[in-house]
């Protein structure tokens, strides 16, 4: 493949995870990728503000004259080297004029990037997209390199192969949000988002469900071949602590806390934390395809 690529990024209106898009952003274009970003009407998307401030992430969150005041929203929100390259990516072009999904040709493009984010008010939209499931099907189909990372990982499960009706991932090796980290989340934000206490829960268990059915974790897992291949941290790992804590983020210089599996020219990874390691890894297989 030549060396700079055409990448796509599919978004939706607002909400998406700010580190997810833009250290993959940054990550791919840095590598000399050329990135194009799509969004449902071709306006400029708005990343989860809470993912950025840390604001309305503690008890007193609800009340304006409070909301600047953060303790848990400081360890939340996205790290330093998260919020600068938003900054950046949002002030990029590309960014700033993005196309709409209906205008998505895959044929155009070299790669797929579908990254996540948690907040339902946003992302539902894009996890439930027709239109965005018919393209990530034509990237698979095609061979081409595709990257998820977080939810985006479930806009690809329910994607399907339209000659045999099945997942994309059928068949394949897969990571994603895991239960462990979602249900961490979700139990933190209960007590201090208590106004709004599924806010790291895009998905809720209907009555009679067990818990975490309708988790990242569950759903993609339901659409494999096997259970098993649905790929966590294994108990053995060196790094499994730091991996599985949800409090460690990789760096350009430490990839030790993050989690990624690859599986040809498909990479997954789990949450923010892996954006760096994920994103190189799948630019490696952009240069390789």
């Amino acid at each position: 493949m030549a060396e700079a690529a055409r990448v796509l990024i599919p978004l939706p209106a607002r909400d998406f995870d700010p580190t997810e898009v833009a250290v993959s952003w940054s990550v791919l274009s840095g590598h000399g990728h050329r990135i194009t970003f799509a969004t449902p009407d071709g306006a400029q998307a708005e990343g989860d503000a809470m993912m950025i401030s840390g604001e309305g992430l503690d008890f007193w969150g609800f009340l304006p004259g409070l909301r600047r005041l953060r303790l848990v929203g400081l360890v939340l929100r996205a790290d330093a080297r998260g919020r600068d390259a938003y900054r950046r990516m949002v002030a990029s072009g590309e960014f700033q004029h993005p196309i709409a999904w209906d205008s998505i040709d895959p044929a155009a493009f070299d790669a797929l990037v579908l990254p996540g984010g948690h907040r339902a008010r946003g992302m539902r939209a894009y996890l439930e997209s027709g239109k965005l499931q018919a393209v990530t099907a034509s990237f698979f189909a095609a061979g081409k390199p595709v990257g998820a990372i977080c939810h985006g990982v479930l806009l690809a499960a329910r994607s399907r192969d339209p000659a045999t009706g099945r997942s994309v991932l059928y068949g394949r090796r897969t990571t994603g949000l895991t239960w462990q980290l979602e249900r961490t989340g979700w139990h933190i934000a209960r007590i201090t988002r208590f106004w709004d206490p599924d806010y790291y829960r895009t998905y809720k268990e209907a009555p009679g469900e067990p818990a975490g059915y309708m988790s990242v974790q569950q759903e993609v897992t339901r659409n494999l071949a096997s259970p098993a291949d649905f790929i966590d941290v294994p108990d053995n790992d060196p790094h499994r602590r730091r991996r599985t804590s949800g409090t460690v983020r990789d760096t350009p210089d430490d990839a030790t806390p993050a989690f990624v599996v690859r599986d040809g020219n498909y990479v997954s990874a789990r949450w923010p934390g892996d954006a760096q390691s994920f994103a190189n890894e799948l630019s490696a297989v952009i240069s390789t395809a």
